[in-house]
């Protein structure tokens, strides 16, 4: 379920102080039937949903909309408004349990974006705003300048690491929610995408019993997500999200050097090596904190805690990105909208900066020549790049729904978005511009590059496929 943005909360309300939002023509003081300045829900906690009608598909132009929501007063009749347009033929009217549901269809000439649809409730009186999205629709194209092989290797795959020194890729496998009981470590050849090494992690603890609860059986186990390589010491690190930590194997047999203790790093997602100073970095999602680990003797060495520049709200760190020769660490936060730059000479934040345009910004890379930054933004489908200096931005390109993840290929220099809801690879050139749109990749995850410029793409479309195993999907440009 949606709650409110209080951003858009705070611009309804002037919008009512206006006057021009929920007057109807030819009913001046009559706000649909509710008799002004009457009853009032002082309480109102109303939830909505907007989804679209074809299950695990994003919202486009033209497309029906399923719409749910709860916490209204059995009985309400709540109307949605676009501005001062009814979206209804009529008001929907809330149940015994305070929920309500109808279906809405999107102009065809719809603009891609965040739509503030105005929610009103009658009997007694409230009104708020939720955002509906609607997702760009890019074409595929270019794929004459690719050479694409896929790869089966496991279902629930994650997120893929290369290794410079052992040419090989690491990739991580999950399936199923706590306790999680299938989950893969893989070592894979680059060439042949075969599987050469796969560990299965150890037993992890059950967690503590829920107030009222049974306690759970087992803790399944230590289920792998993020990875990161560390060629200096042989190994792989790997995150523990379940868990809340991480863990270190051995790059050439995936035995286990270390098992770090469950809430090391809160929801883990990613970890980058900064492998000439022995460190590696673990960012700690919901909290504004990236933890840092010798990995010379692994270790918990400091946390980097993350002052988010926007008012009142609280960084939470996501996607990492390492410049290995400046030493500089990008982290975006999925909450504000930001992205801080980390000197990990120094384990010191050197500043903080606002990615305008972007909603739910969670993946994050960079452009070693030019300092550029490139993130990654789901909640509104685009890639907006940075200017790593100034902070303005060099560009705002619509990639598809759900963009997830973006990786940096220094060699040719172009950027690689997964978008997990478009089920695409959205190539850009370093200004933006889209030069080809992959696929397709139903459930594109996460994207890697190895020294060379090939990518390694993560789709997790085995259950779309009524496949057996997820793919990687390896892109060579053929120039």
């Amino acid at each position: 379920m949606t709650r409110f943005d209080p951003k858009i909360r705070r611009t309804f309300s002037g919008l009512l102080l206006a006057g021009s939002l929920i007057f109807s023509a030819g009913m001046p003081g009559t706000a649909l039937g509710q008799s002004t300045f009457g009853a009032l829900d002082q309480t109102s906690d109303v939830q909505l949903r907007f989804s679209a009608a074809e299950q695990n598909r994003p919202i486009l132009a033209g497309g029906e909309v399923v719409v749910a929501g709860q916490g209204f007063r059995p009985g309400q009749q709540v109307t949605l408004l676009y501005g001062t347009t009814p979206l209804l033929g009529s008001a929907l009217v809330a149940d015994g349990e305070g929920k309500i549901s109808g279906r809405i269809t999107v102009p065809a000439q719809a603009v891609p974006g965040n739509h503030p649809i105005v929610v009103v409730a009658q009997g007694p009186y409230s009104a708020t705003v939720a955002p509906l999205k609607v997702s760009p629709q890019i074409p595929l194209s270019g794929q004459e300048r690719f050479e694409i092989t896929e790869g089966r290797v496991a279902r629930g795959l994650y997120q893929s690491a290369f290794s410079p020194r052992n040419n090989a890729l690491f990739v991580t496998a999950a399936i199923g929610r706590p306790p999680v009981r299938q989950s893969e470590l893989l070592r894979v050849n680059l060439e042949t995408l075969a599987v050469v090494a796969r560990v299965t992690p150890q037993a992890a603890p059950a967690p503590a019993p829920r107030p009222g609860a049974s306690a759970p059986a087992d803790g399944g186990v230590y289920a792998v997500y993020g990875v990161g390589v560390d060629d200096v010491n042989d190994t792989v690190w790997v995150t523990n999200t379940r868990q809340n930590t991480v863990a270190v194997y051995r790059q050439a047999d995936l035995s286990l050097v270390r098992q770090f203790e469950p809430g090391t790093v809160n929801h883990a997602r990613d970890v980058v090596i900064d492998a000439t100073l022995g460190k590696a970095y673990s960012s700690a999602t919901f909290k504004p904190e990236v933890v840092v680990f010798n990995t010379r003797n692994p270790e918990v060495a400091s946390r980097i805690g993350i002052a988010s520049r926007v008012r009142g709200g609280t960084f939470s760190a996501a996607s990492l990105s390492l410049n290995a020769e400046a030493h500089r660490l990008y982290v975006v936060s999925n909450t504000t909208n930001e992205v801080a730059v980390i000197n990990t000479e120094t384990d010191q934040v050197e500043k903080i900066i606002p990615v305008p345009g972007a909603r739910s910004a969670i993946g994050v890379s960079h452009d070693p020549r030019t300092n550029r930054i490139f993130v990654a933004s789901q909640g509104s489908d685009n890639l907006v790049v940075l200017n790593g200096e100034t902070g303005a931005v060099v560009a705002d390109t619509l990639v598809g729904a759900g963009a997830l993840n973006v990786v940096f290929d220094p060699v040719r220099r172009r950027a690689y978005v997964a978008s997990r809801a478009a089920g695409t690879v959205t190539v850009t050139d370093a200004d933006g511009k889209i030069i080809a749109n992959l696929g397709p990749a139903p459930l594109a995850n996460h994207v890697a590059v190895d020294r060379n410029g090939t990518v390694f793409a993560v789709d997790k479309s085995a259950a779309a496929r009524n496949e057996e195993g997820d793919t990687i999907l390896r892109i060579r440009p053929r120039s």
